[in-house]
């Protein structure tokens, strides 16, 4: 194995970049229109062009990757997580293709990736689970007589994906429809795949997952346990090794399930087993498994000090898993936060758009596995992550406080990103303490502090950065830098105090006494228009959904009337500030 192509854009193809040259390995990287300029593009060893922005045009095009790899004359690839890396199609014209694949073999992915046929696979391992569907929806029919059964409230899931995409929790019969076509919707845009399962929603649970190593001579070694139970929207904020105050007698348990799991599925290479943990009872139940790297794998290399990209290429190259590894005690703690172009103060709203300053925090025990710079404009096209933030400290208070050190070093300027909310987790008195759930930041944390972000009223003068063209040559991509010689005008966002009425003024302009003009809070895709002109609305009500960084948002009305005047259709792509409609109370 000398060349690997790896199949993914941003922080974790730099990541693997990175532990491709460290082994000395050529790294190839594939990136669409939008990332032209990224920084994993500049840090490969060659790098090819593979279509427009869109991911189903680019990196969930699973032809024209195998295509491209085969032209790079790569011989692994690394799939990295999200896009095509729980796709056992993919995986398998990898491998029909002559190429190496760095991760589990298609079968287990089918198995495990699927996560309808991953309950069947824990049943056999007599796993723990919690109450589900062993079948993807039809549609709605099903999961109402699924609720009726085992209660409210119900999670639809994507069974082809993780990491919170495809995921709505309803509380009644009546939210089934409309949640189940969201949820395939948004599994659809992100996985490529729109099948959608049900299973019982445990209200305030720990989410405990288990990180795994296998190889092809049948070694299983569990590298411990992370806690990522500070979420937002079912997806992680927040993840922590080892998990704070598990007892050692479910950690064990953890293990035994997570390595059976494994075996059952016939898995190789790196893999994560999720469990929800209900501290009260001390129950246990298998929720998933990712047949990939996990975006929080740094907090288990930092405590267990084993390189996880290294010993995917390793595995992958046919090397045995060392034995000693498995059940090693825990060295210290680690905290990983992630960085992501989200307005906290509006509800984490998605906030594409240029970074214009970037300054890493440094120091001991500080790491960043970034995929973004000063320059690069973010994408709507892509998941809001720009970086992850992970310390390391002897105990976990000390890792806390070192936590709140960096987040204060970290300079980000253009776009708002979670940075104020991390600093306002790290003092949380429920995080401090490890007292967390899947349900704290929504019901107990006191998020009042955040602030909207709304941008400069006057462009400032800044230096120009390089401006990098780019040649490609039979799609090959060559970079020449061109240097300016005055400086330019770049807009810059900067962080101001609202009160909640200035906030309802910024999503609703007046159109008017009794009129109130309805604009897309960012650029995005309608995706649903659910009013006609001349509807009778409320306030609260959804007038469309947009669809931003693989997250499906709903623009509201704010005040009681009548639909005028709506502009959007189903489909259509809208900048920052379009109109969709007036609504008319007079």
């Amino acid at each position: 194995m000398q060349r690997v192509l790896v199949a993914n854009r941003g922080e974790i193809a730099v990541r693997v970049l990175r532990a491709c040259r460290e082994l000395n390995l050529t790294g190839v990287a594939v990136y669409s229109d939008a990332d032209r300029d990224a920084l994993h593009v500049e840090l490969a060893d060659e790098a090819y062009h593979i279509g427009e922005a869109a991911p189903a045009k680019s990196y969930l095009n699973v032809d024209l990757i195998v295509e491209t790899a085969e032209r790079a004359r790569a011989d692994a690839v690394h799939p990295g997580y999200g896009f095509l890396a729980e796709n056992a199609s993919f995986a398998q014209a990898v491998i029909d293709a002559g190429i190496r694949w760095v991760g589990p073999p298609p079968a287990a992915i089918a198995a495990m990736g699927d996560k309808v046929a991953a309950r069947k696979v824990a049943e056999q391992a007599k796993a723990p689970l919690v109450p589900g569907t062993v079948e993807p929806l039809s549609g709605p029919g099903p999961a109402v007589a699924f609720g009726a059964e085992h209660g409210y409230p119900l999670a639809l899931k994507a069974a082809f994906g993780g990491g919170g995409r495809g995921m709505k929790v309803v509380h009644t019969p009546e939210e089934v429809g409309d949640a189940l076509e969201s949820a395939e919707r948004e599994s659809k845009a992100a996985f490529g795949r729109s099948e959608v399962y049900v299973e019982r929603y445990l209200e305030a649970p720990r989410h405990v997952e288990a990180q795994i190593l296998a190889d092809s001579h049948g070694e299983v070694v569990f590298l411990g346990e992370r806690d990522c139970s500070l979420q937002r929207r079912h997806q992680k904020l927040v993840e922590e090794a080892p998990a704070p105050g598990l007892p050692e007698e479910v950690r064990a348990a953890l293990a035994n399930a997570a390595r059976d799991v494994a075996w059952a599925a016939g898995y190789e290479n790196a893999g994560t087993v999720e469990f929800l943990y209900e501290p009260r009872t001390g129950n246990v139940y298998f929720l998933e498994m990712n047949t990939r790297l996990q975006v929080e794998h740094p907090v288990t290399e930092l405590t267990a000090g084993i390189d996880l990209v290294h010993a995917q290429l390793r595995v992958a190259a046919g090397e045995a898993v060392p034995a000693h590894w498995d059940s090693r005690p825990p060295h210290g703690h680690a905290i990983e936060v992630r960085i992501n172009a989200e307005d906290p103060g509006s509800n984490f709203m998605p906030a594409p758009g240029p970074v214009t300053a970037w300054r890493e925090p440094s120091g001991p025990g500080v790491r960043v596995d970034a995929g973004v710079r000063a320059g690069f404009t973010v994408p709507q096209a892509y998941d809001s992550l720009l970086a992850k933030l992970i310390v390391w400290g002897e105990d976990r208070d000390q890792a806390r406080r070192r936590m709140l050190r960096a987040l204060g070093e970290f300079v980000i300027e253009g776009v708002p990103t979670t940075i104020p909310f991390h600093r306002l987790a790290m003092l949380d008195p429920a995080f401090a303490s490890g007292e967390v759930t899947t349900v704290l930041v929504e019901h107990g944390m006191d998020l009042s502090s955040l602030t909207p972000a709304v941008a400069a009223e006057e462009p400032q003068v800044a230096k120009a950065p390089p401006r990098r063209l780019v040649i490609e040559l039979e799609g090959k991509r060559f970079d020449v830098d061109v240097f300016p010689q005055a400086p330019v005008k770049v807009p810059e966002r900067v962080r101001t105090p609202r009160s909640p009425l200035a906030l309802e003024r910024a999503r609703a302009e007046s159109g008017g006494p009794g009129k109130e003009v309805v604009k897309t809070p960012m650029q995005g895709t309608i995706v649903k228009v659910l009013v006609a002109d001349g509807d009778k609305v409320s306030p609260g009500q959804t007038i469309v959904v947009l669809e931003a960084m693989k997250m499906e948002n709903h623009v509201i009305a704010h005040q009681e009337g009548t639909v005028t005047g709506l502009s959007v259709d189903e489909g259509q792509t809208v900048p920052t500030g379009a109109t969709i409609a007036t609504i008319d109370s007079t």
